[in-house]
């Protein structure tokens, strides 16, 4: 089924496909609650064929039986875990603020007393803050927000339809003063428009100030491939006359997209990192994030 919606904080009418599915946790026990995405942000791989969307990606699928399937998943694990989401499809795009479906999930997971990892680059998330707290309290919620770009015009840019970094900062303050983990996606930094010393000096500033737990990034660049390279490239002739050209020439078709600066900002995110306890190998960031901790049982523990 499919239903026209004018989505608050868009400009656009936005086609939603109801779908109701099989399944809504993968085995590593993510879920994306909706599909497609209205932030417009330049890069997305989201936006790549290979993920066979059937429709728009502007255009949102609802996944009209997720809390549902939720529901039944976790009342028959047997062993609590954390829930992740965000990972394709941020949880807070512009729907959920009418549809709910995000907060209805997380009323689910803070019920049964499962962790969350929770990854967005919107401000809606402070919506759900009592909810946060609550499945804090009883376990663990991390919060997963993404940080590209310092400079505020730039990224009304690049990320057009989407709370811009400094309202990401206020969020991450805010966790912070809940004492709700942070980390940070660093990514993706783009060659030859945000891959500056400045830039990454100002992202790390607002990572020391918050607090944050850790912040992941692989490498200085991006990917592109089909779908989203395409997206990308007229979004740089639109915005960056001849930056195309220069892309083309330089990269071609990689995948992966290394900027000329990328040895001399990694050294300087890893030193940032490491001064400040900061941690920053994806590895023992991703542990983290999948551990899970029941906080009622260890304060128990420690009573005995």
């Amino acid at each position: 089924m499919c239903q026209a919606l004018r989505s608050l904080g868009t400009e656009r009418l936005v086609i939603m496909h109801y779908k109701e599915v099989k399944g809504i946790l993968s085995p590593s026990n993510g879920m994306n609650i909706y599909r497609g995405c209205t932030h417009g942000c330049i890069y997305c791989d989201s936006r790549s064929k290979c993920y066979n969307m059937d429709h728009a990606f502007e255009d949102i699928e609802v996944k009209s039986n997720a809390v549902e399937l939720l529901t039944e998943a976790l009342k028959r694990k047997r062993k609590k875990c954390m829930i992740g989401t965000g990972a394709m499809t941020d949880p807070y795009i512009h729907l959920e603020n009418q549809l709910m479906h995000t907060r209805k999930a997380l009323e689910v997971i803070d019920k049964y007393g499962f962790g969350l990892s929770i990854q967005t680059k919107s401000n809606r998330i402070l919506r759900d803050l009592d909810l946060l707290k609550s499945i804090n309290e009883k376990a663990k919620c991390v919060v997963q927000m993404t940080l590209t770009t310092y400079d505020e015009n730039l990224c009304r840019i690049i990320e057009p339809d989407v709370s811009t970094t400094k309202e990401r900062f206020e969020v991450l303050k805010i966790m912070r003063d809940n004492k709700i983990p942070t980390i940070v996606w660093l990514d993706p930094i783009l060659p030859f428009i945000n891959d500056t010393e400045e830039n990454l000096r100002g992202i790390l500033e607002y990572c020391l100030e918050a607090k944050v737990y850790g912040i992941l990034c692989f490498n200085m660049g991006l990917t592109l491939r089909e779908g989203n390279r395409e997206y990308f490239y007229a979004k740089l002739d639109k915005y960056f006359p001849g930056l195309k050209e220069k892309y083309h020439k330089k990269y071609g078709y990689s995948y992966e997209i290394l900027s000329d600066n990328n040895d001399a900002l990694m050294d300087i995110f890893k030193r940032t990192c490491r001064e400040n306890g900061i941690v920053y190998k994806a590895n023992d960031i991703f542990k983290y994030m999948h551990a899970f901790e029941e906080k009622q049982e260890a304060e128990q523990l420690t009573l005995f």
